[in-house]
């Protein structure tokens, strides 16, 4: 009687899941053949014009409370909030136009002149 071997399960399984080997297609490639070095001339390019580098530009002046310049309709709301705390002061016991006029006074000499 003569033994045979067989594998384990775990083993033929593993066989069995290895892929096929694929093959290299040979018709869209052409045979290589070693040439003799050619040697690279190098060919000479006509220069390019160099650019003048551009201008540095000065920093941006920061805004500050003497460059800031309301338009008249914000001038006008700084006079009426600065009128109605000069009232306010006052108990809003004298004449709105005298509290509309200080404030104004007030306002023009704090504001930037254009």
């Amino acid at each position: 009687m003569a033994e045979t071997k067989t594998k384990p399960v775990a083993q033929k399984a593993a066989t069995a899941a290895k892929p096929a080997a694929t093959k290299k297609s040979t018709v869209a490639s052409a045979p290589k053949t070693k040439t003799a070095a050619t040697p690279k001339v190098a060919t000479s390019k006509p220069a390019a014009e160099k650019k003048a580098p551009a201008a540095k530009k000065a920093p941006a002046a920061k805004k500050t409370a003497a460059a800031w310049n309301p338009g008249n309709e914000e001038r006008y709301n700084l006079i009426e909030v600065a009128a109605y705390y000069l009232a306010e002061r006052d108990g809003f016991s004298g004449n709105p136009v005298d509290y509309w006029i200080a404030a104004e006074l007030q306002i023009t000499g704090t504001l930037p002149r254009k």
